[in-house]
């Protein structure tokens, strides 16, 4: 793989950057701008080198349809302050714009193409779709480790239009998850949480040879709580879930892996609610299970002191209200008080339980991946990582 500091002149060369700005956005504004700040290296470094960049990227989940609460906008003007340059956002259909049409204005360095999502094509790797995309440019750098778990157009199939390079967070990363997955120090424990279930409990499954501990906490630690035939009230769960969960026990035991999951939790009526600690046999039809309870909490800081490497990726529960939001940050806190472990945290909303608490300096090593960052451990061959290669 070519990381982009590899190719000899990048003079006023027309480089197409994928970057995965999917930032948290409350009422047009952005609450987080981590993903922001960790791709800056890359486009100082073409700013330097006097390339013309032409920013790909994506915000949501639109399903290929124009959605105005989900453009770029905030944070082209977020960048612009940034990096200190002029940013346009272009609205026009990407089927209709030419190279030729682009940097018009010979002061323009940097572009956006506006959200990529809005196109249904990028979410089918569509090969029309990357070659038109692959017109505007001369040279295609990927520095969206998060979305390279993804067969999409901008992170696959344009590779075999355009000459390809790895940008220098995605080389970061890889790096940082080598080191986790070739010099690890037992003992190693996973904690897994937040509310994507589907793309994880899989993936579960193949962790648990490599690891001896793996914690599953917020709404994927339902599904078990259900599943051990306890009521979880109006919590998120699954469908279909119940032969992975059978086998997750079943494979840890051959594995000598333990998983843990809540014996007790916190529950509130609504999602604004105040919090209430119940045992999992007081859960009630109309509760709604928003965090880890203190006897959990305990279980899992007694299991973290005994690790050598923490593996973290999602929250243990909603912490967008602060009534159940101290389950992630004692984690948090944990993981740091013990300095010899190797910790590495993963996902934008674990990124923002750390900012929160001004924690995110006090990990080895942050990914704002999520989902790619766990196939990678698992030892999955990413599509956007096998293009470059």
């Amino acid at each position: 793989m070519e990381n982009i500091k590899d190719h000899e002149n990048l003079n006023q060369k027309k480089v197409l950057l994928r970057l995965d700005l999917n930032v948290p956005l409350k009422n047009g504004f952005i609450t987080d701008e981590t993903r922001i700040d960790k791709i800056l290296p890359t486009i100082n470094f073409l700013i330097e080198k006097k390339s013309k960049i032409i920013i790909i990227s994506h915000i949501g989940r639109p399903k290929g349809k124009v959605n105005k609460d989900l453009s770029l906008k905030p944070i082209c003007e977020n960048l612009e302050k940034k990096t200190n340059k002029k940013i346009k956002l272009i609205n026009d259909n990407i089927f209709k714009l030419k190279k030729e049409d682009l940097f018009l204005d010979e002061r323009d360095q940097i572009i956006f193409l506006e959200n990529i999502r809005f196109y249904k094509e990028e979410e089918e790797n569509n090969h029309n779709f990357s070659k038109q995309l692959a017109s505007l440019a001369d040279i295609f750098v990927n520095d969206a480790f998060s979305c390279s778990h993804r067969a999409h157009a901008s992170v696959n199939k344009i590779t075999e239009f355009l000459p390809s390079f790895a940008g220098l967070q995605l080389q970061t990363e890889i790096d940082a998850l080598k080191k986790v997955t070739s010099e690890i120090k037992k003992p190693i424990t996973c904690i897994i949480g937040g509310s994507k279930v589907s793309s994880k409990i899989g993936i579960i499954k193949n962790l648990i040879p490599k690891f001896d501990n793996i914690i599953i906490v917020g709404g994927m630690a339902n599904n078990i709580i259900s599943h051990k035939g306890n009521c979880i009230g109006k919590s998120i769960k699954e469908k279909n879930c119940k032969v992975l969960v059978d086998e997750i026990f079943e494979i840890s035991k051959n594995y000598s892996c333990v998983i843990t999951y809540p014996e007790d939790v916190l529950v509130g009526k609504s999602m604004d609610d105040k919090s209430q600690i119940k045992e999992l046999n007081q859960i009630s039809d109309d509760d709604l299970i928003l965090d880890i309870g203190p006897k959990t909490l305990n279980k899992i800081k007694h299991i973290i002191e005994n690790s050598e490497t923490v593996l973290w990726n999602g929250p243990a529960g909603y912490f967008e209200n602060p009534n159940f939001a101290n389950g992630s940050y004692e984690i948090a806190k944990e993981i740091i008080k013990k300095k010899s472990i190797y910790s590495v945290a993963g996902g934008g909303d674990t990124i923002a339980v750390l900012n929160q608490i001004n924690a995110l300096k006090d990990f080895n090593f942050i990914s704002t991946a999520g989902g790619a960052f766990l196939e990678y451990l698992e030892g999955k061959e990413l599509p956007g990582i096998k293009a470059l290669n």
